[in-house]
């Protein structure tokens, strides 16, 4: 896998000790590392000047302001401690897992260890569907947003070309950025551990004890969503689609928090059968609430990888989503429903088109998809490790690099 002699620094903007999906990411990215050789470096802006050793590698927090909506996460600002660090390392690769400065201050890195090194740029967001166009959505067609914000993908383009690759998480995304910036992209997908969400963990005693906290029979349907409270999620269109529904025996459990806890909070109220069960960390747990759900439903046109649906459909339930986004990648009609993303009567309308098919149908193709539509953590990394193995750029002499140079460690102490 280009053995112990590859070293991939991480540079990560969003990974936080509290921090949600990047920092499970790239959690099991060090695992993934350590168990074949390759050191990982992560460096993360934090409250304070940190090295915090792991297994195969390290993280290195550099000093940074936080940001004011979520202090659990801070930005990189200054271009400085992280190119020193950058030269000190050495990496093989450099990686820059979020579009926005620490992009910026990874391809305006100069000298000798950069031109070595290979500059993956890995696209972890969508400000554009994420932000602007959800905020305008009730007046503006999502196409004009993408129009007006062409700064940003001129940004975006200007500084992809500074870099040897460009990767994508699902294959939505990497056709939107090939659209608006004219980016070329590999596509590797993320992985979604199948032994933890599996059809197996279809538990009909905590299905009746949910349903019954509504009030409702086992005849009754439950529908499930995970993720944050946060306004690219769309809660409020999801539950305003439940509620229409509230007379015809469905209900909803939703599984995440955030800093938009009140207005998700008063969306779920006025639906009447929306349950807030707030954020699930034992992932056992939530294997068993999505394995005994009748079905998942999303709202976000913004997934860069639909990791959720991803999850939902390994645990054998189908999927009602949003015809815009990442979690596509994992709809088919033969187990999803899709909807016009921010309309709550397109979703629904959804809802009801999945809740009239055959169930047993619906499942048997949800359990048949974990085989086609399913990529595990392991050949996530393969794919990505053996993309950097193949693309680092050699070594001018080996003189240059003496062995006794041990490349990148710093004392942890």
């Amino acid at each position: 896998m280009g053995g112990s002699h590859m070293h991939i620094v991480d540079v990560a903007e969003f990974y936080a000790p509290l921090g949600g999906g990047v920092k499970t990411y790239i959690d099991a990215k060090l695992a993934f590392g350590h168990q074949n050789g390759v050191k990982v470096s992560v460096i993360a802006p934090g409250p304070e000047d940190r090295v915090e050793p792991r297994e195969g590698g390290q993280v290195i927090y550099v000093k940074a302001p936080a940001i004011p909506v979520d202090t659990r996460y801070h930005v990189f600002w200054n271009a400085k401690p992280v190119h020193a660090l950058l030269d000190e390392l050495k990496p093989t690769v450099v990686e820059a897992s979020s579009p926005f400065r620490g992009a910026w201050i990874v391809a305006n890195w100069k000298g000798r260890a950069a031109i070595r090194a290979h500059k993956a740029l890995f696209m972890h967001a969508d400000p554009v569907a994420a932000h602007l166009q959800v905020w305008t959505q009730d007046w503006l067609k999502a196409d004009t947003v993408d129009k007006a914000a062409f700064w940003y993908w001129s940004y975006l383009a200007r500084t992809a070309r500074r870099y040897d690759s460009v990767i994508v998480g699902s294959r939505w995304f990497g056709k939107r950025i090939k659209k608006q910036a004219n980016i070329d992209s590999q596509l590797i997908p993320l992985g979604i551990d199948i032994d933890l969400f599996h059809p197996r963990k279809r538990d009909p005693e905590l299905r009746r004890q949910l349903l019954a906290g509504f009030g409702l029979p086992p005849s009754a349907r439950l529908l499930v969503g995970v993720g944050r409270h946060h306004h690219e999620k769309q809660w409020p269109v999801v539950f305003e689609a439940v509620g229409a529904l509230r007379d015809e025996q469905v209900a909803m459990i939703q599984i995440g928090n955030g800093f938009a806890n009140e207005r998700v909070t008063n969306a779920a109220a006025a639906a009447g059968n929306v349950r807030l069960m707030g954020h699930i960390g034992d992932r056992e747990q939530l294997a068993r609430l999505l394995a005994s759900s009748d079905a998942m439903i999303h709202g976000s046109r913004a997934e860069t990888f639909g990791l959720v649906a991803s999850e939902g459909l390994a645990a054998g339930i189908p999927l009602i989503l949003p015809s815009e986004g990442g979690c596509t990648d994992a709809a088919d009609p033969a187990w999803a429903e899709l909807y016009e993303p921010g309309n709550p009567m397109a979703a629904r309308d959804a809802i009801h088109r999945l809740l009239t098919r055959n169930p047993d149908q619906l499942r048997v193709a949800a359990i048949g998809a974990r085989n086609t539509h399913i990529t595990t953590p392991a050949q996530h990394f393969e794919r990505l490790f053996r993309l950097y193995s193949q693309q680092t750029p050699p070594v001018i002499t080996p003189a240059m690099v003496p062995a006794s140079d041990n490349v990148g460690v710093r004392a942890a102490a």
